[in-house]
């Protein structure tokens, strides 16, 4: 189903999308300046341990994108605030990301398509990536001793990880040790002194990722 965002103004917007089991809650960020070549998704923490569209990380990935043109969308999983269905183990909220994906491309078929996540959400980003076409792919915590990252389906595209060194949730050790042990290694960026929700890092975060990513557009 063809959804004309091009049809909105500049900055947030809340939206139902469709999903395999309902509708999905959603907000996308429109930039005042759409000349980027890409679009993005952005995914949550995990739905079971208070993961939504709304933590601060999720939301700063948007609005930097939207800052440098790029059109981001984030959403909840199923069984998270208006989103419809429930929790699938990581299955079925992979295949509600390839949904929006689709959706998102019916509306810039011309686009290039960024998926970025946030802990949880970065294992459901990696394992779509490839499936749904990814051009680059942004991790923030990847719970690497949590889920499984070694899979057949292993992202092709540019993938850029941010890690803080001090984090209390996904070991970094097992994150720095997995990324050595790829062939194609990820572009990694450590935080000095930063647990897993990158308490006072955000604005350090949000600029990073504008001069990484602003050349890219």
């Amino acid at each position: 189903m063809l959804i004309d965002w091009n049809s909105k103004n500049a900055g947030e917007h809340k939206l139902m999308l469709k999903g395999e089991v309902g509708d999905i809650e959603a907000i996308i960020h429109l930039p005042e300046n759409f000349s980027s070549k890409a679009i993005l998704i952005c995914c949550h923490p995990h739905p079971l341990y208070g993961g939504t569209m709304t933590n601060k990380i999720v939301h700063t990935i948007c609005k930097t994108m939207s800052k440098i043109g790029v059109p981001a969308l984030r959403f909840n999983f199923r069984g998270i605030g208006k989103s419809e269905g429930k929790h699938d183990e990581g299955i079925g909220e992979s295949k509600d990301l390839l949904n929006l994906c689709q959706q998102m491309r019916d509306c810039w078929p011309d686009k290039e398509l960024w998926l970025a996540g946030f802990s949880f959400g970065s294992w459901v980003a990696a394992n779509s990536a490839d499936e749904a076409g990814a051009a680059q792919l942004l991790s923030i915590a990847p719970p690497v001793n949590h889920f499984d990252f070694q899979t057949s389906k292993k992202p092709s595209c540019p993938w850029l990880i941010f890690m803080g060194e001090e984090d209390d949730v996904v070991e970094p050790d097992a994150v720095f040790n997995w990324i050595d042990n790829q062939q194609t290694k990820p572009e990694l960026i450590r935080f000095a002194d930063t647990g897993h929700f990158f308490h006072g890092k955000i604005v350090k975060m949000a600029n990073l990722l504008e001069e990484h990513y602003r050349p890219l557009v």
